[in-house]
């Protein structure tokens, strides 16, 4: 045990149940859900009490996928969630309430193998990017509201009869009675707001090799892009054409596995084959995965790393007083964090008061929640 930092890091939920490796693990904005997603080619859902660390496994989603599921990201409503697929398709899915997970959409143009998926701030845009070198960017389009009508006759006194043109979500009800006997007519409108669709606003591709993550800054529509050409890549939107890259950013040496953007959007992490995070060295092999979150102290978050060596690392960052560099220490550390398996994810949960909890998924094909308690 390393007693040299400031914390330790506890294993304080083991979600086992996928049947092949675990990819990728996506908290809920807004609901106390955990997702994972596996090369079983499945999604798993677990709900969480967060007072009393206590986790339960809710459902699994037969995603209908064909191949490995490798990237999840839920909307900042919490009401939607985003697969992207081995077998090149992003999946978008919603429950009604009391109803299995079913998908609404399927968005189809990549050539090959999804690797990331993620929703804009706002929750209006959608972003992927594929093995084809491809990065797409899609908009949910709502179809606006439309009206149908569930009718029900009843005859007096012979028993009830049903017609249904439709059934939706919300209602509200009317009901004619006559004074003469004849039929009682009931009708029953359903005002149902149908799920929007996506439209592709752009298909950028400025990658010269696979392009493995996507990340969007947290408060603007600028998207960042990690690729095997070992390069970084920003873009934004131009109001009068389309989107186009307006930064390519240089350093790394090998591919560039993972992004994650500081919660105050004023730097950007990555994670490479080169084994390296940002300017700061460590991992004995590449880093897949890296996830910034708010952190306890006054700086600018915790920064957790995790990777091939099966190592997890967390920083403390803060601000120096001049030039804009970031100092940066290591804060905690755990070795084997999933036995002598690689780590393909590490995520902080993003929920007020859970600043501190951070999940992993390996390839054991077990997902762990894990607490940082100081020592």
């Amino acid at each position: 045990m390393d007693e040299d930092f400031a914390y330790e890091i506890s294993l304080i939920a083991e979600l086992p149940g996928h049947e092949d490796r675990a990819w990728h693990i996506a908290w809920n904005p807004t609901k106390p859900i955990l997702a994972s997603c596996s090369s079983d080619k499945t999604v798993r859902l677990y709900g969480y009490i967060p007072s009393a660390d206590n986790f339960n496994f809710l459902t699994s989603i037969p995603t209908g996928h064909t191949k490995t599921v490798r990237s999840i990201a839920w909307a900042p409503s919490g009401n939607t969630l985003a697969t992207a697929s081995f077998d090149s398709n992003v999946g978008i899915w919603e429950r009604e309430d009391g109803e299995e997970w079913e998908c609404v959409s399927l968005l189809e143009g990549h050539e090959t193998e999804c690797k990331s998926v993620g929703y804009s701030s706002t929750g209006t845009l959608l972003a992927s990017c594929s093995r084809d070198k491809s990065v797409w960017v899609w908009e949910g389009v709502s179809r606006g509201n439309a009206l149908f009508i569930h009718a029900f006759t009843i005859d007096l006194p012979r028993s009830l009869e049903s017609s249904t043109i439709h059934f939706g979500t919300a209602a509200f009800c009317s009901i004619s009675f006559f004074l003469d006997s004849s039929p009682i007519l009931i009708h029953t409108y359903h005002l149902v707001q149908p799920d929007a669709d996506f439209e592709c606003l752009g298909v950028i591709m400025e990658h010269s090799q696979d392009v493995k993550c996507v990340a969007w800054h947290p408060t603007e529509e600028i998207l960042a892009s990690g690729s095997y050409d070992d390069t970084i890549k920003l873009y934004v939107d131009d109001p009068e054409d389309d989107w186009f890259c307006c930064a390519t950013l240089t350093g790394h040496k090998s591919t560039v596995w993972a992004l994650a953007w500081s919660p105050n959007g004023q730097y950007l992490a990555s994670g490479s084959d080169d084994k390296t995070v940002l300017v700061l060295e460590g991992h004995e092999r590449p880093v897949y995965s890296v996830s910034w979150g708010k952190g306890k102290g006054a700086g600018v978050g915790w920064l957790a790393s995790a990777g091939g060596d099966g190592v997890i690392r967390v920083w403390e960052l803060a601000e120096q007083s001049a030039g804009g560099l970031l100092e940066h220490r290591m804060i905690a550390k755990l070795e084997s964090a999933h036995d002598v398996y690689d780590l393909n994810a590490v995520v902080w949960c993003p929920r007020d008061g859970l600043e501190d909890t951070l999940a992993t998924a390996g390839d054991d094909g077990i997902c762990k929640v894990w607490k940082l308690t100081p020592r």
